[in-house]
This record gives C-alpha cells, structure tokens and sequence, in this order.
C-alpha cells in the first residue's frame, strides 16, 4: 500500500481521472437510454477512476520494471500490434458484429458523431477498468506476469459473459464460447502489448480495432 498513498502517486491518479472524466463527457451527452443525471455518471467516474488509475501509477512500474506511459514506441511492438488489431477487426466484424449489433445496439455506434463521441471513454474507462487495472493490481498480488496476464484475461471475458447473460434473447451455446474464447485472447494481447509498449500502445491498437465499425456507418454524415 505505500506505493498506493504516495502524493505523486495519488496527485497523478486524481489529474489523470480528473482528465478522464472530462473526455467522457461527449459519451455522457449521447447515451440516450441513461437513468442518471450527466454530472452523477462524472462524478462516478471520476472517483471509480483515481482508484482504478492508483493501481496503474503505484503498481505497474515497480511490479514490471517498466513504464506505464513510454513515449518512445520501438517499431516492432508497433508493428505487429497494428497486424493484431487489423485482423481482429476483420474478424469481428464479418463473423462478430452482425449477430450482436441486433442484440446490444447501444454498444455499436449509430455515426460518425458517436463513434468519436466513443472513443475517449474506451480509451480511458474502459481499457482502464478491464485491462490496465486489473493487471496491475493481479502483479501486486502475484508478481507473476504469465499469473497476471492470465487473470486479467479471464476478468474481461468475465464482463463480456455478464453482459451477454443479461441480453433478452440468449446466444447460442457456440457464439457464447467465441465470444468469450476472443475476448481472453485480446485482452492477453492488450497486456502484451501494455508491456512492450505502455498506454499508448493499446490504445494504438484499440482505436485501429475501433476503425471496423467505419465500414457499417451511414454514408455521407
């Protein structure tokens, strides 16, 4: 916990949520089915985020050697994360995204509007709270990377799995396992790439993953 209730430590998560927050704010706006008034949701993810990213700040550097935000990208990392996410969107989107854009219309965007709209809190919520933190925070328990990466793969297929139990009209037994068995899988190369190349890397390779849904927006807008 000291590293946890350092002032750097702690100044840098509160800025850093403070900053995420703020970006979300377009998402806020756009989400339409919402139950809670905007500033409510800020102020949640404000505070879920000081939390979420003390875990990255305290934790990632001291448990992996390496820096949680490295600046200067070598190629190689860069390469094949932009290999990965290109594939990846090919592969969700032919055989993924038909059958759930039906189910979960929320999680798809309707524009080009929503799509950047989408884009920050990905980026700073939702990597943050399926891959970043729960890494760092299983490298804390274990100070095992394989152990770590692991957990942190069986977390995001955990909320993926919640979500799709919540859906009206169930998947088949054989879309469920996909989607669960994919969802492992990414969020093990989204660690990958985390150590190799920081933030920046995965969110590299998010936003190339994001691109997939350019092919399924309204022309024009």
């Amino acid at each position: 916990m000291r590293h946890l209730l350092q002032p750097r430590v702690l100044s840098l998560a509160v800025a850093t949520a403070l900053v995420s927050a703020l970006v979300s704010y377009p998402r806020m706006v756009l989400w339409t089915t919402r139950t809670d008034a905007i500033w409510l949701l800020e102020v949640m993810l404000f505070l879920c985020g000081a939390v979420l990213w003390g875990f990255v700040f305290a934790w990632h550097t001291p448990y992996t050697n390496q820096p949680a935000f490295i600046f200067k990208l070598d190629a190689g990392p860069v390469i094949l994360a932009t290999l990965t996410a290109i594939v990846a969107a090919m592969i969700y989107h032919l055989g993924v995204d038909p059958s759930l854009r039906a189910q979960l219309p929320e999680d798809y965007p309707k524009d080009l509007q929503h799509w950047f709209a989408s884009l920050p809190f990905l980026f700073t919520f939702n990597a943050l709270f399926s891959i970043f933190a729960p890494f760092d925070m299983a490298m804390r328990l274990t100070k095992n990377q394989r152990v770590a990466m692991i957990f942190t793969g069986i977390w995001s297929a955990s909320i993926v799995a919640m979500k799709v139990h919540s859906l009206a009209i169930p998947i088949s037994p054989f879309m469920f396992a996909g989607l669960l068995g994919m969802r492992f899988l990414m969020a093990s190369l989204a660690v990958a790439f985390y150590l190799r190349g920081g933030v920046f890397l995965v969110w590299w390779w998010m936003f190339l993953f994001e691109t997939r849904h350019w092919l399924d927006l309204p022309q024009g807008h």
